[in-house]
């Protein structure tokens, strides 16, 4: 199963948001991540479809936009025709099935993620059709917070049931305080997309630092 990589921009210099983006692509990234937050959902604003427009045209890789939103159907739409390659919503902010229907009409990949606080059997209806899931680590927000270890089992339970359910190649993709310290584990528990932002974007070298996340 292959190991991708996937920073988040949240971490990045916003005055030159292009260049950051770019600079992914030659150090070996796979994918963007792009936290959406509407201070709602979560407390924080941080950007919307405009800047997942604005950085399309300065990378190939795939723009992963996790919509951290109340009432996400109101904005699939703008993200996709912003250039979003996959979009990830909450099981706790909508109907997962309903919201997939419409992601796939836009020709976009799809992707469910829970809270820490919600029990990771939420997302296994959507593990027959999704096309990554996602589990976040710590609690949406803010970032540079300590990666929560119950994670971890949480990983282990959605890795065995996409085995069961004929689907043990499905990406399982984790967000939140993982460092080249603790990816080890995470890797082993069965995730293998792994969303770091102050760990490659504070990097001396960010390129060294991509390639020792894979584990």
């Amino acid at each position: 199963m292959k190991i991708k990589i996937a920073p988040s921009i949240l971490a990045s210099d916003f005055s030159k948001v292009g260049e950051e983006v770019a600079r992914l692509e030659t150090c070996g990234a796979d994918y963007v991540h792009c936290d959406v937050m509407d201070g709602n959902f979560v407390p924080p604003i941080t950007f919307g479809a405009q800047m997942v427009k604005a950085i399309r045209p300065h990378t190939k890789l795939p723009l992963d936009c996790h919509l951290m939103v109340l009432h996400p159907e109101t904005h699939l739409k703008d993200f996709a025709e912003a250039g979003a390659d996959i979009i990830t919503v909450h099981v706790e902010a909508c109907n997962i099935a309903e919201l997939f229907k419409q992601i796939e009409g836009y020709g976009v990949k799809k992707s469910a993620v829970v809270n820490p606080e919600t029990d990771v059997e939420k997302l296994f209806p959507a593990a027959e059709t999704a096309d990554m899931l996602l589990l976040m680590s710590v609690h949406p927000g803010w970032g540079g917070q300590k990666f929560i270890p119950e994670t971890l089992h949480k990983i282990e339970k959605l890795r065995n049931y996409c085995v069961k359910i004929g689907r043990p190649e499905l990406d399982i993709e984790v967000d939140g305080g993982v460092t080249e310290a603790n990816v080890g584990e995470v890797l082993k528990a069965g995730a293998n997309v792994i969303v770091a932002g102050s760990a490659v974007f504070r990097s001396p070298d960010m390129a060294a630092t991509i390639k020792r996340l894979r584990g």
